[in-house]
């Protein structure tokens, strides 16, 4: 995983480095349960020896070589995605004992390998099978095992085929299609049920690292939250917050959490409202290329979100004609609730997911046909289009890095 070091405040300015290695491919096998049961294991708050986590997982253990025969000896061509932290590579498996399987067999895996050099990698990899080896949720990325053996540090995920939320917002090109009004609130529920899941009570995690590259799609466009590397356990007892160095993604962390280094469920909560607005707008949380004062999205787009005759100004215009002024309204006001500047004002995950189901049942995500007649421009082609076609994705890059203290 990219790393960054600034002075002071040590997440105030990026870095260019690649952060998170995200997948997807052009043909694509799901490995995503089917099953809607929702399983959690609370996760010791006590600090746990590296035996004691890999112990506690409900993974496989893979051998070094079992691995590289999945991968085809983690040939380039394999290669989905690279990052700070390494590189992704394409694999397959038997379905049914996870053995090594040919190429074009079985199920389709995302092999995430450590780089040597990278900083702090160890610690995130057990981070990582720490949270994602115990929790189980539809909103969250399956971890289906990890290879420790020597110097050897791999995470093996369930494959996803259609790749990170980033691509589908920001990339441009045949392959990656504007994705629709629908498609974006269904993506929004979907990734605020996997936060709302990690604050419930029996599992109290903080996440800590919440954007638009760590959210995957699977081949129906459920989201689902990976890379738990800086995922945190809540507080507990009385304490009201957890002290820790500021680590996380320049334009997406908490002002109290960049002030003070402590950090809440809240912490998340703003980050959400951050990918929210990124979703509205088609805007990057931080974007150098664009003209002065938009620089950063969220200064840029507040003072429109609470005017419902101003919020045409941010939101994507690839989006016309495919919401209601009421709908985008209560979108715009959610995700200005979740960027409140002091953390008591925003409101739970729990009740973000409320408000988006209600949003998404509402006639407010129906378009009226007058809305359509009234001049509006013909849409693109949305990504519904392009799932209906069966428009394959391209590679994915990298995300913004990390930002490390």
């Amino acid at each position: 995983m990219g790393v960054c070091l600034s002075a002071r405040i040590k997440a105030e300015s990026p870095c260019t480095t690649g952060a998170n290695s995200k997948y997807v491919s052009t043909d694509g096998n799901d490995f995503s349960s089917t099953s809607s049961k929702v399983s959690s294991f609370s996760v010791p708050q006590t600090p746990r020896s590296e035996g004691e986590i890999l112990q506690a997982t409900n993974v496989k253990s893979f051998s070094f070589a079992e691995l590289k025969t999945s991968t085809r000896n983690f040939r380039p061509d394999s290669v989905l995605g690279e990052g700070g932290f390494g590189s992704v590579f394409k694999g397959w498996i038997d379905e049914n004992t996870f053995a090594a399987a040919k190429p074009g067999t079985g199920i389709i895996i995302a092999v995430k390998r450590l780089n040597q050099e990278s900083f702090q990698g160890h610690k995130e990899w057990l981070a990582e099978v720490n949270y994602l080896g115990q929790l189980s949720h539809p909103h969250l990325v399956k971890l289906i095992g990890y290879c420790l053996e020597d110097e050897h540090r791999l995470l093996v995920y369930e494959f996803m085929p259609r790749g990170s939320l980033e691509n589908h917002l920001f990339r441009r090109g045949s392959y990656f299609q504007p994705l629709s009004w629908s498609l974006r609130l269904k993506v929004a529920l979907g990734a605020a049920k996997g936060l709302a899941f990690l604050h419930s009570a029996e599992t109290q995690v903080i996440y800590r690292d919440f954007k638009t590259s760590n959210i995957l799609l699977d081949s129906s466009y459920n989201a689902k939250l990976s890379d738990f590397g800086l995922a945190k356990d809540g507080p507990t007892g009385d304490k009201s917050h957890v002290s820790t160095r500021v680590m996380g993604t320049y334009g997406y962390a908490a002002p109290e959490y960049l002030a003070t280094g402590h950090l809440t469920t809240r912490s998340d909560v703003y980050s959400y409202g951050v990918v929210l607005l990124e979703m509205l707008s088609g805007r990057r949380a931080v974007d150098k290329n664009r003209p002065s004062g938009e620089h950063n999205l969220v200064e840029w787009a507040k003072p429109y979100l609470a005017n419902k005759r101003k919020i045409f100004r941010i939101l994507d215009n690839r989006l016309e004609g495919q919401y209601t002024m009421d709908g985008a309204y209560k979108a715009a006001t959610l995700a200005l609730r979740c960027l409140s500047m002091e953390a008591k004002f925003r409101p739970t995950m729990d009740e973000v997911v409320t408000a988006l189901e209600q949003l998404q049942e509402s006639n407010d995500t129906r378009v009226p046909q007058s809305n359509l007649s009234n001049g509006a421009r013909v849409r693109r082609r949305s990504a519904d289009d392009a799932h209906r076609g069966r428009i394959p994705a391209a590679y994915p890059r990298p995300s913004a890095s990390p930002l490390y203290a």
